[in-house]
């Protein structure tokens, strides 16, 4: 794009960024003016300029070799010129620079509560999870407690972000910490794409795991009868035939939640069914897995002949789930931190122990590749290390 596609009274300014592929995304750059800035070590009082970018999800070829490239050039600069020009109109007819300059004022903490409020996706318990810590953060953090009611976007900077990422991996197991700090950057980014803030503060601060490595706790075959021949007073049936089911076929909470009995194939015995987690952006979100007797007998009939939209497993909420898992793994004596998760990666390693190849796994576990299945293979590793290690230590002269 020529310099002199842009005027100098642009408001915002049609800009390019350089693409990993090396084509060129287009993007807006609002001017916002200037706002004074107190430098709290210092007092020192700075002018600074409020800027705010839109990414406009359209693309140049940086170097276009056909006259159909040339062509889509021309035609996507001209389409976001058009969006340029009405984003100016609204600037300037004071609806986006009003809701901009309000917005910077608001309580974060309201704005993330609307944000879920309005939320329908099914990692939504993970959002409100995700909200809570941060609540926590604040209030567990003595510099940050008088923010632990209300705190403005403008409040909540880089340096902050970095605090909350080392307060969630020092209070979560496994990848956790990862899977919640991952939704409170898709809270900001949602913020920072609508003015809410000037700056997406969360940019470039990740928290990093080793997908490789099973960190959360697994219960052997032997703790898996323990716990199924352990009752307690008022059990929920429901909840107790699931938990077992996932031991025995690897499903996910989401998966058996939803699991129907127009899923269960009994003439071939087989389960067939589409992940939540991958269904709609994955070829291989379908899985088959065989069941053998004792499966069926645990998914049982429709209480209404033929009903096959009936649910196999009519389960309560996912915290009242876990909170009966807890208790009755406490009850059989088990000593490990186990949740509802954990059915799945225990069911992985030990039909690995038991002699199972990795594709055979990673096909049950609905894995589209090898990667994620490999952690398993190196948590058997472990135990047989573990194994070796428990015998007698062997002295020789």
């Amino acid at each position: 794009m020529a310099k002199n596609d842009v005027k100098v009274g642009d408001n915002p300014k049609l800009r390019q960024k350089v693409m990993s592929d090396g084509n060129l995304a287009l993007y807006l750059d609002y001017y916002l003016g200037r706002i004074n800035v107190t430098d709290e070590a210092t007092g020192e009082v700075k002018s600074k300029v409020q800027r705010k970018r839109e990414f406009l999800h359209l693309s140049l070829y940086a170097t276009p070799r056909t006259p159909i490239e040339r062509q889509q050039n021309k035609d996507t600069l001209a389409l976001a010129q058009k969006i340029r020009f009405e984003r100016e109109q609204e600037f300037k007819d004071g609806n986006l620079g009003y809701r901009l300059k309000t917005d910077k004022n608001i309580n974060f903490l309201d704005y993330y509560q609307s944000y879920i409020d309005g939320y329908t996706k099914k990692d939504k318990r993970n959002i409100e999870l995700s909200y809570k810590r941060f609540q926590d953060f604040l209030r567990d953090t003595p510099k940050y407690k008088k923010y632990s009611q209300r705190i403005t976007p403008q409040q909540i900077t880089r340096d902050m972000v970095i605090e909350f990422t080392e307060y969630l991996q020092s209070r979560s197991v496994g990848e956790g910490a990862h899977t919640l700090y991952a939704r409170f950057k898709k809270v900001v980014a949602y913020a920072f794409e609508h003015g809410v803030f000037l700056k997406n503060p969360c940019n470039k601060i990740t928290i990093k795991i080793d997908r490789g490595v099973l960190k959360k706790d697994v219960l052997s075959q032997e703790e898996m009868q323990q716990l199924i021949a352990t009752h307690y007073q008022r059990e929920n049936p429901n909840i107790r035939r699931a938990f077992i089911f996932c031991l025995y076929t690897g499903m996910r909470y989401c998966d058996v939640k939803d699991l129907t009995f127009a899923s269960i194939d009994y003439a071939n015995k087989m389960l067939k069914f589409e992940q939540n987690k991958t269904k709609g952006h994955s070829a291989n979100s379908g899985v088959v897995i065989p069941l053998n007797d004792g499966l069926l007998k645990l998914i049982g009939e429709p209480t209404t002949p033929n009903n096959r939209a009936e649910l196999v497993f009519p389960l309560p909420s996912y915290e009242m789930c876990l909170k009966a898992v807890k208790r009755w793994v406490k009850r059989a004596g088990i000593n490990k931190h186990i949740s509802w998760h954990c059915a799945r990666h225990s069911f992985a390693v030990n039909i690995l122990n038991n002699g199972a190849n990795i594709k055979t796994v990673a096909s049950l576990l609905g894995h589209s590749g090898l990667q994620c299945t490999e952690k398993y293979t190196r948590a058997v590793d472990s135990l047989k290390q573990e194994a070796i290690n428990s015998l007698p230590t062997l002295n020789i002269d």
